[in-house]
């Protein structure tokens, strides 16, 4: 068997092997799992309220429709979507120091597995 062959029959060989979990990858997975739910929420509630304001946006510049109606429409969706996007970002703190304080124990404990303190 030449060596080729042996380096590809250890490459299939490890595809199906039981994956060993390392410990700085257990720590980067609850890191993200600590942060995204954070992410996630900002991300979303920061599209649905720029998506508004832009709406307010149209209705204030005459691009959906002329008029005083249409110019009120626009004022009120505009402030809307301004107060969703002002509080976001208060609301992405809070759930990131909720997220953080979750998984803060085990993160640590982990970190210090890695660097050795723990013995």
């Amino acid at each position: 068997m030449n060596d080729l062959d042996k380096v590809y029959a250890e490459s299939v060989a490890k595809d199906y092997m039981p994956k060993e979990t390392n410990k700085v990858r257990q720590l980067k997975k609850l890191d993200e799992r600590a942060k995204l739910p954070a992410f996630i929420s900002a991300m979303t509630l920061g599209i649905i309220g720029t998506l508004i304001f832009g709406t307010g946006m149209c209705f204030g510049l005459g691009v959906f429709g002329t008029g005083a109606v249409f110019m009120i429409v626009g004022v009120l969706l505009g402030l809307a979507g301004a107060a969703i996007c002002i509080t976001n970002y208060p609301l992405y703190k809070k759930l990131l120091k909720k997220g953080k304080e979750k998984y803060a124990f085990e993160i640590l404990e982990l970190a210090k597995e890695i660097t050795g303190e723990a013995q």
